[in-house]
């Protein structure tokens, strides 16, 4: 299903349209948001005991969003390069939801710097600022 986000951009709302990854390696159910090369938002939900979601799982979360934003609908791969700087909370319970978001601060040819950050109703749990690569290694 593709719909209009406010800037009037049609959008998937299923990440795994823009991923190969799938389930169990896909960290984001639904996709809220995405203005191409600038910043997605999207939404995980802890439906089990949140030890089936580890807390570093939220990293992965927001390189998989950031990798969303900045390859577009384009078929390039992507991959995480670095975590350049990673805070995270062990605050989540069965029930709750993640809303993710990522941004783009720079681009550097193939390589973008992104920052991430987790919010479980309204506090922040996990924040990053990490580098992606986007193409072929």
């Amino acid at each position: 299903m593709r719909l209009t986000s406010k800037e009037g951009i049609l959008f998937n709302l299923d990440p795994a349209a823009y991923l190969p990854h799938r389930n169990p390696f896909l960290f984001i159910d639904r996709l809220l948001a995405l203005e191409p090369g600038v910043s997605a938002t999207g939404l995980k939900r802890i439906s089990h005991d949140p030890a089936g979601f580890p807390p570093f799982f939220m990293i992965e979360a927001m390189a998989q969003l950031a990798g969303i934003a900045a390859a577009g609908e384009s078929d390039e791969g992507g991959f995480l390069a670095a975590i350049d700087k990673a805070e995270i909370s062990n605050s989540m319970n069965a029930g709750d939801t993640l809303q993710i978001t990522a941004r783009i601060l720079k681009v550097f040819g193939r390589l973008y710097q992104v920052e991430g950050e987790v919010q479980v109703a309204g506090r922040t749990v996990a924040t990053a600022t990490m580098t992606l690569g986007i193409g072929k290694l």
